[in-house]
């Protein structure tokens, strides 16, 4: 009798596969139960000089974008099936400049509440470095 192939990968999620994700090209971490639980997500995005502004760095949109994606993951894995989200408001603040890197936000709920939720997100680069921070609101709107 064969035994199906057992693996410890977690289960893909819509975000996983969402358009602008593939517009884009945001590489969306498969989610863990934990993750799921604590809103937590990981976003990463490749960039080089089709990512740049007129000085030759990576648009701060694009970066927005990687922030506000991870957040919007973060929250609305949250949520159940019952639920869907908005984000009502971004802030970003940018610490370094970058040209090509892979780049790595990571997102992960601070507050949730009945309707609305807070979160939170650091994106770094392939060493490690702070490249910015963001803070989102998140709106609960059930379907």
């Amino acid at each position: 009798m064969d035994n199906p192939e057992v693996t410890n990968q977690p289960e893909p999620d819509r975000f996983m596969q969402a358009p602008v994700s593939q517009l884009i090209g945001f590489q969306v971490s498969a989610p863990t139960p934990e993750d799921k639980l604590l809103g937590r997500a990981e976003v990463r995005l490749d960039v080089d000089e089709r990512f740049h502004n007129p000085m030759g760095r990576v648009h701060g949109g694009m970066l927005s974008a990687l922030a506000d994606a991870a957040m919007g993951i973060a929250f609305g894995r949250m949520l159940d099936g019952n639920q869907d989200f908005s984000t009502v408001e971004l802030h970003i603040q940018y610490m370094r400049p970058v040209k090509s890197r892979t780049l790595v936000a990571k997102a992960i709920v601070q507050q949730r509440g009945l309707r609305i939720g807070f979160v939170g997100c650091e994106i770094r680069d392939h060493r490690d470095r702070l490249i910015a921070t963001a803070t989102c609101t998140c709106t609960t709107i059930d379907l």
